[in-house]
């Protein structure tokens, strides 16, 4: 079940409101408390199984919640793109660096700090 934790996790952060307080309780101690099912159940007072049976109620809703959404999935891609203009940014200025064109160097600054702005 945890063989994809940081999906999982994402897709919580971004879709977790529409899980039941309890689905909530649950998988935030499976996931990101990293409990094992016999401990979340001792926890919770009830069962191991009724335990799994939520956990993976809650997995269901956020996969299909993704599947027809699609947020984290453009998010990923977002950031992965974020990163490579960052990167472009940084090539220019280091060639600005020789330059020395005031313009440049003001506006690549000014994008990059939008750019780390958004990544956080």
């Amino acid at each position: 079940m945890k063989s994809d934790t940081f999906h999982m996790s994402m897709l919580f952060d971004f879709y977790g409101d529409l899980l039941t307080d309890k689905q909530k309780e649950l998988f935030d101690l499976y996931y990101n408390e990293d409990l094992s099912l016999t401990e979340i159940a001792e926890h919770a007072e009830i069962s191991r199984q009724g335990v799994r049976d939520a956990i993976i109620r809650a997995e269901t809703i956020l996969r299909d919640t993704e599947d027809k959404v699609g947020l984290v999935r453009k998010y990923s891609g977002y950031e992965d793109k974020l990163i490579k203009i960052r990167e472009e940014v940084s090539y220019i200025a280091r060639v600005n660096s020789d330059l020395r064109n005031y313009e440049i160097a003001k506006r690549t600054e000014a994008i990059t700090k939008m750019i780390d702005e958004l990544l956080k």
